[in-house]
This record gives C-alpha cells, sequence and structure tokens, in this order.
C-alpha cells in the first residue's frame, strides 16, 4: 500500500530545476518509496546499501556512474561522497534536469560534501515521517492561525477524540507502521539497532554504543523541555561537550528537532536555551518504555507527548510545502512563556498547547508580552482538545489539534 506525500510536488517540482534531486531525512520514512513511485519505470536504481555497489562507487566512482547513467535514482549515496564530483562534472557538461534522483540519510558529512560539490545544482528535500494529513489521506499547507483558514482546514480534516488522538502519539509516524500490521516493540528495537549501528557507529565513530543509547533514552525522556547539556550529561555518565556533539548527531539525522528562542533587541531578561522535541513520538515512547497508549495518556508526562506531536506536526506542515518553519518559543526569567511563535512577514502569531479540551482563559495571557518587540501581533492559537474551532476574544481561537 502506497501512502500518498505531500512532497510529491515539490520533488516534481525540483527535478524542473535542478539536474539533481536530493531527498534527505531520518531513516525508513519513505524516501525511497516515495521517488521509486515517482519514477515508476522511467529511470534505473542502484542503492549503496548493496556493498558491491558501494565498493564500487568509492572506488571507481566513474566506472560506476557508466555502469549505472541517468536517469538514475542513487539509494543511501551518504555511503559513497566520492561519487559526487563526478556527478558534478556530469552536470556541467550535459546540463539535464532530473538525471540524478538521490535519497540520504541528511547526516554529518553528507550535506557539507553535498553543499562544496553540487552548489547550484541540486535541488533538496527535507522528509519526515507521515503527517496527521497524509495518515488520513488529506494534503495540507502550512501551518497558519489564521481562522477562516482553520476553518477550511477543519472540513478536509479527519476529527480525533483523546484515546483515538494518543493510540497515533503513541504508534508514531514510520509509514510501514501504517502500510502493515507490525509489532510497535519488536519494530522500534529494529530500527534503534540499525540507526545506531548503520549510522551512529559507521558514520560518526561514536565508540560506546551503550552510551550512546542512554543518551538517547535520556532525551526522550525531556521531550518537550528546555535543553540542559549538563543534566543530560551527569544523567549519561558523559561529558557536557560530548553531550553537545551527541545532540548533533540526533539533530542531523533528524531523530530530534530544537525550537530556538524568540529573540528580539526589545525583549529583556529572555532565556536563550532552546526546546529539545522528538520528530517521532512513537520512538520516543519506545525509548521511554510506556507499554501502551492508554497508560501514556494518563501518565505524567502525557501533556509532554502532545505537545511533541503538535510541534512535529506543525514542523511537517513546512517541510511538506518544501519550507523551513519559521517557530520559535518565548520564555523569560518571570516564567512568562508562550509555546510556539511562527512568525512572517513582519507579524508574530502566537500558540499555546494544551492537553484539555476547555482551556481557561488565562491560556493567552503571556501573548501580550509580544507587544513589547514593535512588530505586529497576529491571531493567537490554544492548539487543544476541543472538537471545533472556537473564539476565545476577537484576536484569538481555540483550535483542535487534528486540524494541524
Amino acid at each position: 500500500m502506497y501512502i500518498h506525500r505531500n512532497l510529491e510536488k515539490i520533488v516534481l517540482q525540483a527535478n524542473q530545476a535542478f539536474s539533481v534531486v536530493l531527498v534527505t531525512g531520518p531513516r525508513q520514512v519513505g524516501k525511497t518509496t516515495l521517488l521509486k513511485k515517482l519514477a515508476e519505470k522511467s529511470r534505473r536504481y542502484v542503492t549503496l546499501d548493496n556493498p558491491m555497489a558501494r565498493d564500487e562507487a568509492k572506488r571507481d566512482p566513474s566506472l560506476f556512474l557508466q555502469r549505472h547513467p541517468p536517469p538514475v535514482l542513487i539509494d543511501e549515496v551518504q555511503y559513497a561522497p566520492e561519487l559526487f564530483p563526478y556527478i558534478k562534472m556530469h552536470a556541467d557538461t550535459h546540463k539535464n534536469k532530473g538525471d540524478f534522483w538521490m535519497t540520504g540519510s541528511q547526516l554529518f558529512h553528507l550535506m557539507k560534501n553535498v553543499s562544496e560539490s553540487l552548489a547550484g545544482r541540486v535541488g533538496i528535500v527535507n522528509m519526515l515521517g507521515l503527517s496527521n494529513a497524509e495518515i488520513h489521506n488529506h494534503t495540507s499547507t502550512p501551518y497558519e492561525t489564521n481562522p477562516s483558514v482553520l476553518q477550511q482546514r477543519i472540513k478536509n480534516a479527519t476529527s480525533m477524540q483523546l484515546k483515538e488522538m494518543y493510540r497515533q502519539i503513541f504508534k508514531g509516524s514510520m509509514p510501514a507502521l501504517y502500510e502493515t500490521e507490525q509489532d510497535l516493540e519488536f519494530y522500534f528495537s529494529s530500527y534503534v539497532n540499525t540507526y545506531l549501528q548503520r549510522d551512529v557507529q559507521d558514520l560518526t565513530q561514536v565508540g560506546d554504543l551503550l552510551a550512546f543509547l542512554r543518551f538517547m533514552t535520556s532525551c526522550s525522556a525531556r521531550t518537550g523541555q528546555m535543553l540542559s547539556y549538563s543534566a543530560i550529561a551527569n544523567d549519561v555518565g558523559i561529558s557536557a561537550p560530548t553531550a553537545k556533539k551527541w545532540l548533533s548527531i540526533l539533530v542531523t539525522s533528524g531523530i530530534v528537532v530544537l525550537v530556538e528562542p524568540y529573540f528580539n533587541n526589545r525583549l529583556k531578561r529572555i532565556i536563550k536555551s532552546p526546546v529539545m522535541y522528538f520528530v517521532d513520538t512513537g520512538l520516543c515512547a519506545y525509548l521511554t518504555r510506556w507499554s501502551d497508549s492508554e497508560t501514556l495518556e494518563a501518565s505524567s508526562m502525557a501533556g509532554a507527548f502532545f505537545e511533541t506531536w503538535v510541534v512535529s506536526e506543525i514542523v511537517k506542515s513546512y517541510y511538506n510545502a518544501g519550507k523551513q518553519p519559521p517557530i520559535y518559543y518565548y520564555r523569560d526569567t518571570d516564567n512568562k512563556e508562550i509555546d510556539l511563535i511562527i512568525e512572517q512577514n513582519n507579524t508574530l502569531y502566537p500558540i499555546e498547547i494544551k492537553k484539555s479540551s476547555n482551556p481557561k482563559g488565562d491560556a493567552i495571557k503571556n501573548f501580550k508580552v509580544l507587544e513589547q518587540t514593535g512588530k505586529k501581533i497576529g491571531t493567537g492559537n490554544v492548539i487543544c482538545l476541543c472538537d471545533q474551532l472556537y473564539p476565545i476574544d476577537r484576536n484569538n481561537y481555540l483550535v483542535p489539534a487534528w486540524v494541524i
């Protein structure tokens, strides 16, 4: 079963503009499946997961490209960066759009090699797991707080009650889990083992994989919290610099996303640490050892998982349109906090996230802090478990989480 991805249009647009299209993202989010579906039988396919193909690509890139001429789809290209100079020469010589399609985990030296070798010749498309809209077979656009846009989204969305939403949060967003029935414990155990051995060990030379697994687990227990390298380092028994280095691995490989604090010269007493979120709530639930969705929903981490899921969905809504999410958060030393701020066209759109079907009116009390910035303040949202779009006042609305 193929689940249509909102990125299909972005890939085809990149194919018309660049000689090389690179789809990057975490393992098993559907990069190869997407490109194979779009290519159908119009291009050759080779994967560098194959040891013989990988060896040839590294040892004799010119011969490899003669054996696999364009139009070609090269899978797992991060294993043979030696190909990039030869792909550049081919692109400069032939100037054909879409000759090379490639997939690669967004890892470490891969992006550096691509940017240096293929600058101006490659369209890079970032891909994450399934969005809520894709799971329910809907198209989506970048999230906006505008009530008329939200009302239209409600017409096209599939509503979810509390238990159904937490089943999806517990399951996560990996396409394989929605294509066939699988044991979640076994799936994520295999996923973590593959990630540790194929990516972390082979590509980053992290020596102590057990310590890195403890590090991942410590980070998962802190999803939705401000990042503290020293606290995580103390948990795992590593130094703070090592924790910082290892977190960069999780970020660049698409396991976690950092939401940076909103900065403005007129705002005082701002806390400048980013907030860390796991991108896939299913992986996060596996690492934090929740046994089922009902236990998770009743736990002390239920709010953090709900917030993590909402932030991840908003991030995906921008990635799936080929855009970087313009999101920030606010917190100051007086404990005034705004969960998310979307900044567009010199306007700030504040968002609070509440695991409640009827949040109190004071949920928007901190929005007025943004008036100090001198920028226009747009419509605010409180994303929650309500069943419809409800006005709080003339400028702020309660929004059902399933609308994202």
